[in-house]
This record gives structure tokens, C-alpha cells and sequence, in this order.
């Protein structure tokens, strides 16, 4: 039974190789032996009975000896060196087999089938070698799964402003659309949709590329959430939506980041929130602190998400539902939330979501290293 520990089954391979030479050298050794001393008594002409009677002087009989170890030493030590060659190579090509399993699905893996997966051996070592390459050619078909899914999602959003903007101008040269100021609104309108969407996505890509600029400094969380809320506030009040400012908020809460980007990502958590709770719902804010960590919170009674759902939703173009009421605002890029995790991460701090359910509301959560103990941190 090999050693389920690389280690111990390369050392137990190494004393196999060394145990099968000695064998195989001692075996030959001996006959060729026998066989040469009794060939060099034989020219004494003494038999093996005659031997018993004859005296042979001590000179003789180490001659003899003589002759007969050298060429079974070479003879044995020629067929030791072959066996244990031999025994090298098998138990050799049996420890490394996995090896070659891994080196076939890396190769296959790099011309794009994600799809191969490696044996997993017995060997403790190897099998966790196998299981983390399995385990990044799901990595790498998920990734190209999403990238396909993306490229459709993007391909989706870019189609519906270019078709207006193509419409208008066609109706505009056409003559069949009169040109004036209704018009030039809607094209602009959606110029500036594909720009924010263009922005939204080299955003997220330097984000990924870890080239996302962030400038660190001691900051006022607790204000810069206040006064993007305040910022917000008429949008909340003509869709009827009741934003409260909590006391926590309004008190000075340290802390270190990039004072744009966190403003940003209070601006798309709220206007996420915003966009999925209906008319007559409430949005809160709360600021605070929690160990070495300060954070901000903003609560909706809106539509909710399942709590399986808590990751998915950070997902790009991933929309959740809709508040229950008719006729409500166009749903937005669905962007909004995977940037503001981007943005809090770049930051050394993360965004969390929780949910009771679809209807119950969203509680999402932002935190950042507090000013006392955080680390500058940066990335470019």
C-alpha cells in the first residue's frame, strides 16, 4: 500500500530502488562467484570430495578467491545498476503520472476547453495540487461564461440608445421629424446615457485591473454620507419616497478614504434604494463605528432580495425586482451596486447587502478602515 504523503512514498521509492540493487547485486554476486571459485579449483584438478582431503596452501586458496570476487563484483554491480534503473523508471513513471495529468490539463486549459478536470491521486500533495487546478478550470469557465454574458448585456444596453439616437437622426434627415428642442433633448438624453454607461464600465475595469485611482485622507464619513443624502433629497421627495437622516449620521465619524469615491458609492446605494422602494416607502441612513472599522447604512422598505441572493445581486447588469406599483421609473444599468463594492474594496473597506426576503426591504452596509487605526491604502 503506497504512502498517501508524496514525501514519504518518494523516500519509500528511493530505498525500493536501493533494497532492489543490493538484491539483485548480492544474488549475482553469489552465483558468479560460486561458479568462478569452483571454475578456478577445477584447474587445480580438485573435485569438491578430493578438495576435503588435498591440502591447498592459504596463497592458493586466496588466488582463487581473488579471481572470483572481481568479476562478480563487476558482474553484480553492472546487474544492480541495471535493475535498479529499471525499478527507477516504474516506480518513477508511477509517481510522476499525476504530474503529467496536471501538465495535459493546463495545456488543454490554455486552449480554452475549461471543461478537463485531473484525477485526483492518492497522494495528499498531489491531490491538493489536483483539486486547486479542477477547481480554476471551473474558475476560468465561469469567468468566460460571465464574460460572454457580459459582452451580451453590454451589447443589450448600447442597443436601445444608439437605435433612438440612429432614429432620430434618420427622421431628422428624412425630413419626417421636425427639428426642435424636444428632439435635440431626447438625443442628448441618450448620448448621456451611453456615456454614464462607457464610464460606469471603464470604471469597473480598472477597478479589476486593480489601476483604480483612490486618494486617501482623514475624512468625515458621517458628512460626506449626509450630504450626498441632502444632495439627493429632492429626487426622494418627488418620488414620494420619505428619506430619513439619522442622529448618527449628523455626528463626526473619523475614518480614511477617498472622499469622491465615497461619496459615489453613498450616491449609488441610495439611488439603488430609491429605485426599489415605492412611493410612500421610507430610505434611512445611519453612520457609526464598529471596532476598527467605520461604516454606513442605508435601509429601504423596499422590494427586498432573497437572502441567497446577497452576492448576486453585486453582479453587473444583475437587476433585482421591481417595488410593487405600476407605473414606476425606469429601472437603472445595474451597475450601480458592483461599483460601489469596487470602489469601497479599492479603499480596504467592502459593502455587504442582507435582506428578510423580497418584500421585506435591503439593509445595505459600507464599511471603511477608521481613521485611528486604518492603513493608507492605494491602488494604481
Amino acid at each position: 500500500m503506497w504512502s498517501r504523503r508524496l514525501s514519504t512514498r518518494l523516500f519509500v521509492s528511493y530505498v525500493v530502488v536501493i533494497v532492489s540493487g543490493a538484491l539483485t547485486m548480492f544474488a549475482v554476486g553469489t552465483v558468479v562467484t560460486r561458479t568462478v571459485y569452483n571454475h578456478r579449483l577445477g584447474g587445480f584438478g580438485l573435485g569438491r570430495a578430493q578438495q576435503r582431503q588435498d591440502r591447498i596452501s592459504d596463497a592458493e586458496l586466496r588466488s582463487v578467491l581473488d579471481e572470483s570476487l572481481v568479476p562478480a563484483l563487476l558482474i553484480g554491480a553492472v546487474a544492480a545498476l541495471a535493475a535498479a534503473v529499471l525499478v527507477a523508471w516504474l516506480v518513477g513513471r508511477r509517481v510522476l503520472r499525476p504530474l503529467d495529468d496536471v501538465r495535459e490539463a493546463t495545456r488543454r486549459m490554455a486552449a480554452g476547453d475549461f471543461s478537463v478536470t485531473v484525477p485526483v491521486p492518492p497522494e495528499v500533495e498531489l491531490a491538493s495540487l489536483a483539486d486547486d487546478v479542477n477547481e480554476l478550470g471551473a474558475h476560468l469557465a465561469d469567468t468566460e461564461r460571465r464574460r460572454g454574458q457580459l459582452l451580451g448585456e453590454v451589447t443589450h444596453e448600447l442597443r436601445t440608445p444608439i437605435t433612438v439616437i440612429r432614429g432620430q437622426a434618420e427622421g431628422l434627415l428624412d425630413g419626417v421629424i421636425e427639428p426642435n428642442e424636444e428632439v435635440y433633448l431626447a438625443v442628448a438624453d441618450e448620448a448621456g446615457r451611453l456615456q454614464r454607461l462607457v464610464d460606469d464600465l471603464a470604471t469597473l475595469s480598472r477597478a479589476d485591473e486593480g489601476a483604480l485611482q483612490v486618494a486617501i485622507a482623514d475624512l468625515d464619513l458621517a458628512h460626506i454620507a449626509r450630504v450626498a443624502a441632502e444632495r439627493l433629497r429632492p429626487q426622494f421627495d418627488h418620488q414620494g419616497v420619505h428619506l430619513v437622516i439619522d442622529d448618527t449620521a449628523g455626528r463626526e465619524l473619523p475614518a480614511r478614504g477617498d472622499p469622491d469615491r465615497l461619496t459615489q458609492i453613498v450616491t449609488n446605494l441610495l439611488g439603488n434604494a430609491l429605485g426599489h422602494t415605492p412611493s410612500g416607502g421610507s430610505v434611512t441612513l445611519h453612520a457609526g463605528r464598529d471596532g476598527a472599522s467605520s461604516w454606513i447604512e442605508v435601509i429601504d422598505t423596499g422590494a427586498g432580495f432573497e437572502p441567497r441572493d446577497r452576492e448576486r445581486i453585486f453582479e453587473r447588469f444583475y437587476r433585482g425586482p421591481e417595488p410593487p406599483a405600476s407605473g414606476r421609473r425606469r429601472a437603472g444599468r445595474g451597475l450601480g451596486l458592483t461599483i460601489a463594492r469596487s470602489l469601497a474594496r479599492a479603499q480596504g473597506g467592502d459593502v455587504v447587502a442582507s435582506s428578510a426576503g423580497p418584500g421585506a426591504g435591503a439593509t445595505f452596509r459600507v464599511t471603511i478602515p477608521s481613521a485611528r487605526s486604518s492603513r493608507s491604502v492605494s491602488s494604481s
